[in-house]
């Protein structure tokens, strides 16, 4: 049963000139007081997101985009800031890219924003898409082996520095502590100073691509997976694989237990005038998706996203094909809790639905999508 309803941001400020035949993704560019207002984005729509009884809001983080789609470098220092200006709303990191901090700089900023906003930051971590970012940090990207031997690496130290009061650790990438002297002795265990309070860390990670090493590695971790933007039958699938891999470590899940799912949705008077409204920013997360290998996109079509002018006679996917796969839920109100019941039966074990932000999607729209979400959706699920 659905009993958690969240809101996700990555911290765009793109809002014009938007879709096929707006400014092309490489060609924005944002003065440095524009890329700032991310930050009173947030504020905005968690004070929004409170008011109208929401439960959470996610937020990415991205570093070096002048372009203007994920301006957020940081999730808990802006975590800490929102929590001192709201009362009750979590803030999920949605995520911390793990191989672009050394992780335990990444446990310690975490134990502080549990401790000083009394539990109302959500851990989450992963592994990255964009290599302008993450080799930049000088951890591996392109290499997608070496990438996730680095991560679980980095998610063994970080549990074990939240969840033990003195650890040691010995890998591949990391030994710690140093084998220095120390006041005397010799260096051979660490404690993180402080730990989080609340125990155990409860852990979130994308579900993306379902690859049983990886879904392996969560279940063991008891690490939550939110699985967003997925049509059937994949998300069935990789819901199935979680939690058998779950009862393989002794966790008796029910179907949809620890998992999150995410979609995007616009609502109006009817389907069709939905779609045609969200249309340029379907279309303005394409252009934004498709040259990160983000899509399941042939090279002509990549090209056609992203210089309208090369798109002629290249068929490109549609808001009506996401909307009949329910990757996108448009239309009346009535519709998209027609299909979120469905979907609470189907996954008896599911309880948070989390909406996202697209895109180009103006503050304002957001703000009024969310509105009616909580006005003529969120009533047939919350008391």
């Amino acid at each position: 049963m659905f009993r958690n309803f969240s809101a996700s941001y990555a911290g765009h400020v793109v809002d014009d000139n938007l879709g096929f035949q707006g400014t092309p993704a490489n060609d924005r560019r944002y003065s440095n007081e524009k890329l700032a207002q991310a930050f009173g984005w947030a504020l905005d729509f968690s004070q929004h997101l409170e008011a109208l009884g929401f439960d959470e809001f996610w937020m990415a983080e991205h570093h070096f985009q002048t372009e203007g789609y994920e301006c957020i470098p940081n999730l808990l220092m802006l975590s800490l800031y929102l929590a001192g200006n709201t009362e009750r709303l979590r803030f999920g990191c949605g995520f911390n890219i793990a191989p672009m901090w050394h992780p335990l700089r990444l446990a310690e900023d975490f134990a502080m924003a549990d401790i000083l906003t009394n539990g109302r930051v959500i851990f989450g971590v992963g592994r990255g898409y964009h290599s302008r970012e993450v080799e930049t940090f000088d951890a591996p990207m392109l290499d997608g082996e070496a990438n996730r031997e680095l991560f679980e690496e980095q998610l063994e130290i970080i549990i074990k520095a939240f969840s033990t009061e003195s650890f040691s650790h010995q890998g591949k990438h990391y030994r710690l502590p140093a084998d220095v002297p120390y006041r005397g002795y010799q260096l051979e265990k660490l404690s993180l100073v402080p730990r989080p309070l609340r125990q155990p860390v409860e852990i979130w990670q994308p579900l993306v691509s379902g690859t049983p090493r990886g879904i392996d590695f969560m279940a063991k971790k008891g690490i939550k997976a939110l699985i967003a933007n997925t049509p059937e039958p994949a998300m069935g699938d990789r819901v199935a694989m979680y939690q058998e891999a779950g009862r393989k470590y002794g966790r008796n899940l029910k179907l949809g237990e620890d998992i999150a799912f995410g979609y995007r949705f616009f609502i109006g008077e009817t389907k069709e005038k939905a779609i045609e409204e969200a249309r340029p920013y379907f279309e303005e997360a394409m252009k934004f998706a498709a040259p990160l290998g983000l899509m399941q996109l042939r090279p002509e079509q990549i090209e056609a996203v992203s210089n309208p002018g090369s798109a002629r006679g290249i068929e490109l996917p549609t808001l009506e094909a996401a909307v009949a796969n329910k990757v996108w839920l448009c239309g009346p109100a009535e519709s998209i809790v027609e299909h979120l019941k469905g979907v609470e039966q189907e996954y008896p074990g599911v309880e948070r639905i989390n909406l996202g932000s697209v895109m180009g999607m103006p503050r304002a729209v957001f703000k009024d999508q969310l509105t009616k979400f909580a006005e003529e959706v969120l009533p047939a699920f919350k008391d």
